[in-house]
C-alpha cells in the first residue's frame, strides 16, 4: 500500500476513535464509527485476495448494520426525550438495542460471528488493529451510557461471550481464530462487570490490549499463522519461544501473571455483589479458554520438534529480540504485584 495512502487510514482511524470517546452527542460519536469502518476496510482488503475480499464485505456489512441500529435507536430515545446527549439515555427499548449494537461492533456472542473470519482472512498487523484499537470505541459509548443498561443482558451476553471464546478455539488450527476467539471470551469478562464496577473494565480492557499486542508482536516477528508454525518458533528465536509460553499463560489467567489481574479483580466484584452464580459460571467456562491456550504453549516451549520435518521451517535464527516485544511481554506478565487493593 502506498505510505501516503496507509498514512491516510491510520489517521483516519485514530481520528475516528478520538471523536467517539470524546464526543457527547450521539450523532458525532455515531459519525466517529462510520470513520473507523471506512478507514479499516482498506487495510483489510490490502493483501490482496479473495479471502481478504470477503473478509472486507462481512466487516463492512456487520458494522453497517450496527451502525444503523446505533442511529436508529439514538433517534428513537431523542424521540421519546427530545436530547440528543449520550448521557441522558432513559428509553428502554433504545437502551436495549443500542446495547445488542454495541455488542454487534464489539464481537460479543451472540453477535460474534463475523469475528472469527474476518480475522482469518486478513493480515496480522490488520487483525491486531482489530482486536485492540477497534475495541476501544464501542467500549467508551458502554461505559458512557452504563447507568441507563441491563444488568440481566449484560450478563447474559458475559457468560455466553466466555463459553463461546472457550468451546470456538478448541478445535481451531489457525493462529489469528484463536485469537479472535480470545478477544471475545475476553471481552466477555469486560461485559460482566461494566456496571457495577467501571474502573475494573478500564482496567481489565489496558491489560488485555497489553497482552494482546505482546502476542501479535511475536506472530508478526516469527511469521507463525498456524500451531504448526508457532512449533518451530524456536528455529527464528528461543529467546521468542519462552516469550510466548509465558504470554500464552498469562491471557490464560494463570497467577502469578497479569492475566490473573483483571479475573481476580472481576470476581471480587461478582462475588461482593453477590452474584455468586455468575463467577461461578465464568470461572468455569474459562477452563475452556485455558486449555487452548496451554496446548499452543505446549505446542512453543514445551516439546522438540523432529529433526526430520516434510514442512518448510526458517532455520536462520534471530539473535536479537525487538524491543517493543521485550517490553510489552514484561508489562503483560511482571504487573501482578501492582493490582489495586480497591478500583
Amino acid at each position: 500500500m502506498n505510505p501516503h495512502i496507509l498514512t491516510l487510514m491510520l489517521s483516519s482511524l485514530a481520528i475516528g476513535t478520538i471523536i467517539t470517546m470524546s464526543s457527547t452527542h450521539w450523532l458525532i460519536a455515531w459519525a466517529g464509527l462510520e470513520i473507523n469502518t471506512l478507514a479499516i476496510i482498506p487495510l483489510i482488503t490490502k493483501p490482496n485476495n479473495p479471502r481478504a475480499t470477503e473478509a472486507a464485505t462481512k466487516y463492512f456489512l456487520t458494522q453497517a448494520a450496527a451502525s444503523s441500529m446505533i442511529l436508529f435507536s439514538s433517534t428513537f430515545n431523542a424521540w421519546h426525550t427530545g436530547q440528543w446527549d449520550i448521557s441522558q439515555l432513559t428509553n428502554e427499548p433504545a437502551c436495549t438495542l443500542l446495547t445488542l449494537a454495541l455488542a454487534m461492533k464489539l464481537g460479543l456472542a451472540p453477535l460474534h460471528f463475523w469475528l472469527p473470519e474476518v480475522m482469518q482472512g486478513t493480515s496480522i498487523k490488520t487483525t491486531m488493529i482489530i482486536t485492540t484499537w477497534m475495541k476501544l470505541a464501542p467500549m467508551t459509548l458502554l461505559l458512557l451510557i452504563h447507568n441507563s443498561l441491563n444488568q440481566t443482558i449484560l450478563l447474559t451476553m458475559g457468560i455466553l461471550s466466555i463459553l463461546v471464546g472457550g468451546w470456538g478455539g478448541l478445535n481451531q488450527t489457525q493462529l489469528r481464530k484463536i485469537m479472535g476467539f480470545s478477544s471475545i471470551s475476553h471481552l466477555g469478562w469486560m461485559t460482566m462487570v461494566l456496571i457495577i464496577a467501571p474502573n475494573t473494565l478500564i482496567l481489565a480492557l489496558l491489560i488485555y490490549i497489553t497482552m494482546t499486542l505482546a502476542m501479535f508482536t511475536i506472530l508478526l516477528y516469527t511469521q507463525a499463522k498456524t500451531i504448526e508454525n508457532l512449533m518451530f518458533t524456536w528455529t527464528v528465536s528461543p529467546t521468542l519461544s519462552t516469550f510466548t509460553m509465558i504470554i500464552l499463560l498469562s491471557l490464560g489467567g494463570l497467577p502469578p501473571l497479569t492475566g490473573f489481574m483483571p479475573k481476580w479483580l472481576i470476581l471480587q466484584e461478582l462475588v461482593t455483589q453477590q452474584m455468586l452464580p455468575a463467577a461461578t459460571a465464568s470461572t468455569i467456562l474459562t477452563l475452556l479458554s485455558l486449555f487452548f491456550y496451554l496446548r499452543l504453549s505446549y505446542v512453543s516451549s514445551l516439546i522438540t520438534s523432529p529433526n526430520q520435518t516434510p514442512t518448510t521451517t526458517m532455520w536462520r535464527f534471530k539473535l536479537t529480540v525487538p524491543p517493543l516485544a521485550m517490553l510489552l511481554t514484561a508489562i503483560s506478565t511482571l504487573t501482578l504485584p501492582m493490582t489495586p487493593s480497591t478500583i
